[in-house]
C-alpha cells in the first residue's frame, strides 16, 4: 500500500511527519478552484478535497491499493470565501476584512483508495486581532501571505495576530491530524503499527 499526498504545501507534509508519516509520493492536484456562484465555505471545501482526489486517481493510474490523501483549506468571513490571495493588494483587503474580527478556517480532508472515498471537515473559529497599519504593511513585505488562504499563515509569523482560536490548529494550518490519523486508520493505514 503507497501513500500519495496530493498537495504543493509544504505545511500538509510537515503535519503528516508529526504522524511519522513520509508520503510514498507528493503530486499537487491540478484542478479549478474557483467556487462555484452562491457556493458556501463548508461545502467549497469538501468538493475541493474530493475533486483534487478523483483528478489525481485519474491522473496517476493509482494502484488498488494506493491511497490518495488530499485536503482543502478555506477562510470563511461570513459567507464569503476568502481563498488564496491573487496579489499584495488582495491580501491586504483580506486581513484589513479579518482585522478585529472572528472568521472561520475550514479544512477538508479526502482519502481515496480505488472508488472508496473518505472525508472528513474540521471547522475552526480563529479571531484575529485589530491590526494597525505597520503590522498590515510588515506582514505583506514578509511575503508570508502569498499561497494561504485568507492571506496570513497561523504557524507563521500572523501567529502574534491570533489572541484566541477555538478548533484544530493543525486544522488551521491546512491538515486536521486528529481526523486525518482517523481516516488513515479506517483505510488500513498501519499508523500505530511498529516499524510502520
Amino acid at each position: 500500500m503507497r501513500l500519495i499526498l496530493g498537495s504543493a504545501s509544504p505545511r500538509r507534509q510537515e503535519l503528516l511527519a508529526r504522524l511519522g508519516i513520509v508520503p510514498d509520493d507528493v503530486r499537487p492536484a491540478d484542478i479549478d478552484e474557483t467556487p462555484a456562484k452562491g457556493e458556501l465555505p463548508r461545502p467549497y471545501t469538501a468538493r475541493m478535497a474530493r475533486e483534487k482526489a478523483a483528478a489525481l486517481d485519474a491522473a496517476l493510474d493509482s494502484g488498488p491499493d494506493d491511497l490518495i490523501l488530499t485536503a482543502d483549506t478555506t477562510v470563511a468571513a461570513g459567507r464569503r470565501i476568502l481563498g488564496k490571495p491573487a496579489d499584495a493588494a488582495e491580501a491586504r483587503a483580506f486581513l484589513e476584512l479579518l482585522s478585529g474580527r472572528r472568521h472561520r478556517v475550514v479544512t477538508a480532508v479526502a482519502l481515496r483508495r480505488g472508488d472508496r472515498v473518505w472525508e472528513r471537515q474540521v471547522e475552526s473559529a480563529v479571531k484575529m486581532k485589530r491590526l494597525a497599519e505597520v503590522e498590515i504593511r510588515g506582514y505583506l513585505a514578509s511575503g508570508e501571505w502569498q499561497g494561504k488562504a485568507g492571506g496570513y499563515a497561523i504557524q507563521g509569523l500572523a501567529e502574534a495576530f491570533i489572541p484566541w482560536m477555538q478548533g484544530s490548529y493543525s486544522g488551521v494550518m491546512g491538515l486536521p491530524l486528529a481526523e486525518t490519523a482517523g481516516l488513515l486508520q479506517g483505510a488500513g493505514w498501519p499508523l500505530w503499527e511498529a516499524g510502520a
